[in-house]
Formats: C-alpha cells, sequence, structure tokens
C-alpha cells in the first residue's frame, strides 16, 4: 500500500491474548561494541521509543505459557 507521496505505509502488526491487544514495535539500539541492531517487541499502549512494525520475514509470534505475554520465535 502506498501513500499519495509513494511511500508505503506501515501496518502493524496486532496479536490478541487473554491478556489484551498488543502491538508490534522495532526501535534501532546500539550494542556495546558500536553496532546497531533493530530489536523487536509486543505493547498494549504506545511505548517511550519504537515505531509500529510488521511481522518480520522468518518469524512467528508465540505466548509464553507462565506469563501469557506474545513474543517472536523464528520459524
Amino acid at each position: 500500500m502506498a501513500d499519495c507521496s509513494g511511500r508505503r505505509a506501515i501496518l502493524a502488526y496486532m496479536y490478541k491474548t487473554d491478556k489484551g491487544d498488543w502491538m508490534l514495535y522495532n526501535r534501532q539500539v546500539e550494542l556495546n561494541g558500536g553496532r546497531q541492531q533493530t530489536i523487536y517487541f509486543f505493547s498494549r499502549g504506545a511505548p517511550k521509543s519504537g515505531k509500529p512494525a510488521e511481522l518480520p520475514t522468518g518469524y512467528t509470534v508465540r505466548v509464553a505459557e507462565n506469563t501469557g505475554l506474545p513474543f517472536l520465535k523464528k520459524a
């Protein structure tokens, strides 16, 4: 999907659990060696930092048995 400027619109990935509706976000972090890495996380509300994200290719969503919280797992 593209908006009027020709840029592709990001559709955030949503996941529903017994604990509520979760949206997938990502953000860039700098590791100790100076390398940049993208991390993905679920949040029910708007986080302090991060952008809504699509489900990354090659990953599935699982729910932790002990907490009921969603997380990403390589397929």
